[in-house]
């Protein structure tokens, strides 16, 4: 029996509630000023970052450690990656808030790394359908996804260590980005090993 969590697309429209939330929360408390938009944009990203994450080290973490929370992550792996896309558009529209109430000019390498990676998120997500992904066919779709998230894995990591020496939460999120990236790679090697028996 899994955890009682939500599941499913319900697990969507938990996640668009209560990210919703917390970002009218956060400009009701500062206002649609620069220090909102900051906090905004950093309550956003951890909250994207977390369900990543579930989606990201599901099936590894099950194949490691067995357990009704692991199953869960696993059945819902699909709806944690649409609830990801919904937790960064809010990131996202938090950046275009920040363009209209800063003069702070983003680096050319940021946008462009940002936005591939917002493109691999919207594809993402457009494919998590049964109909799309049966549309794009399976080598694609796991083409599509498995670079994805690699990708955005690397985002992450890139993102998180540029901040480690001012944030103990950046300091955090990159211990567990290297980590699920590890268990990812024990799992794949584990995998080639039975391959070759």
């Amino acid at each position: 029996m899994s955890p009682r969590f939500p599941k499913g697309w319900s697990l969507v429209g938990w996640t668009a509630a209560l990210v919703g939330a917390m970002a009218a929360a956060i400009l009701a408390a500062y206002g649609p000023t620069r220090e909102g938009t900051h906090a905004l944009l950093r309550a956003t990203a951890r909250s994207s970052l977390l369900l990543f994450l579930g989606a990201f080290v599901a099936s590894s973490l099950r194949a490691a450690w067995p357990s009704r929370f692991a199953d869960w992550l696993v059945e819902n792996r699909r709806h944690l990656g649409v609830s990801f896309a919904v937790s960064h558009t809010f990131h996202f529209a938090a950046i275009i808030g920040l363009t209209r109430v800063s003069n702070e000019a983003t680096p050319v390498v940021v946008v462009l790394l940002g936005g591939i990676g917002f493109v691999f998120i919207v594809a993402m997500a457009a494919t998590s359908f049964d109909t799309t992904a049966a549309w794009l066919g399976a080598r694609r779709w796991h083409l599509l996804h498995g670079v994805g998230v690699h990708y955005l894995w690397a985002v992450f990591t890139l993102t998180a260590l540029g901040s480690v020496h001012r944030d103990p939460v950046a300091a955090l999120s990159v211990a567990l980005l290297l980590s699920a990236m590890a268990l990812r790679l024990m799992r794949r090697k584990t995998l080639q090993a039975r391959a070759a028996v």
